[in-house]
């Protein structure tokens, strides 16, 4: 600030509250059979989906619930692991693995993951500040660049994620 005064940083729950959040909001997911736990992006809010990876290590399927919004084709998540230090492991088994699927509240998609180029980052990271007022100030507690991650839709038939429809 310019009159020295020192900004705080907003509050964050602590990690295993955050981890415990998401373990639940999976499980409302799939105890309601996917009835509960997705949702659309709207103006200036984001959605929910559920993003199937290949694990990088074990070949097996991998499912996380990520924040998302739409541009134009492809879904636009960030790799911000709870904000907490360190990529998420989805973000990594996309690095290793880019076919993917996700399920979306109208059905699954597959989909490959890449990082946004630079002029990508640019246009789409202030749709994140839109989103969240404290959006920045997260970020800023990471020691690392906060990946903003494309989802592309994908139209080979579907060969790269076991149980994936088109």
């Amino acid at each position: 600030m310019s009159d020295g005064q020192e900004t705080k940083a907003p509050w964050l729950p602590p990690r295993w509250f955050i981890r415990l959040a998401w373990s639940v909001h999976r499980g409302l997911h799939r105890v309601t059979g996917g009835r509960v736990g997705l949702w659309r992006p709207r103006e200036h809010r984001w959605g929910t989906l559920r993003l199937t990876t290949t694990g990088r290590r074990t070949g097996q399927q991998r499912s996380v619930i990520i924040a998302y919004f739409e541009d134009g084709p492809n879904l636009v998540g960030v790799a911000m692991n709870g904000w907490g230090e360190g990529a998420p492991a989805w973000w990594l088994n996309l690095q290793a693995r880019p076919d993917a699927s996700v399920e979306l509240t109208e059905g699954r998609r597959l989909v490959r993951g890449r990082a946004a180029t630079a002029d990508e980052r640019a246009r789409l990271w202030p749709r994140w500040r839109e989103a969240d007022k404290n959006f920045e100030a997260h970020a800023a507690r990471r020691r690392s660049e906060t990946a903003v991650v494309v989802l592309e839709p994908r139209s080979d038939g579907g060969s790269g994620v076991a149980g994936a429809t088109p």
